[in-house]
């Protein structure tokens, strides 16, 4: 079992870093489930939308409400993480090469979300790679305990501990 994860300080870093991951061991033709982000400005307005690409290929979820200018709370749709939650478990048969959640956000901290489907891939012998981010860095903790591996947020890096996982799994 494989549990990694992943953290950035700059806003988007790791939505991004995990989205280009993702598309160069896409185009390496290994096998992917899960999500990455993609946030992008909403005119008029400082909150952006927040969309998820389910792997491998589609379809893209909205998982933000918009809940007006003056909203500072949590903007996440619940339907829509649901929705993209079961697609993703879909795509666990077969089993991947990796499933890759984009964050471990406040819904797994609570036991929602992708949580359950982290432990089934983990159950399955599945590597998993999450974005943590310091709002739910103590959670993640308590749910990982010390099982899970901290990848510096670079490319290199994150090739390399793949390349490592397939080399350990011949």
């Amino acid at each position: 079992m494989a549990l990694a994860f992943v953290r950035t300080t700059g806003r988007g870093l790791t939505d991004r870093l995990l989205w280009a991951f993702a598309d160069r061991l896409q185009a390496r033709g290994f096998a992917l489930a899960g999500v990455v982000q993609t946030n992008s400005d909403r005119p008029g307005s400082h909150h952006c939308d927040m969309d998820v690409r389910v792997l491998p290929g589609g379809p893209v979820i909205r998982i933000n409400q918009v809940l007006g200018e003056e909203a500072r709370g949590c903007r996440l749709n619940p339907a829509a993480l649901e929705e993209a939650v079961a697609l993703v478990e879909a795509g666990l048969d077969p089993s991947p090469d990796l499933l890759i959640i984009n964050k471990f956000g406040k819904h797994e901290g609570e036991g929602r979300g992708f949580r359950p489907l982290i432990g089934e891939a983990l159950s399955r012998e599945i590597p998993v790679l999450l974005g943590v981010n310091g709002l739910n860095q103590s959670a993640f903790e308590q749910f990982s305990g010390d099982y899970a591996e901290e990848i510096a947020a670079d490319s290199a890096s994150l090739d390399a501990w793949f390349d490592r996982l397939k080399q350990q799994a011949a």
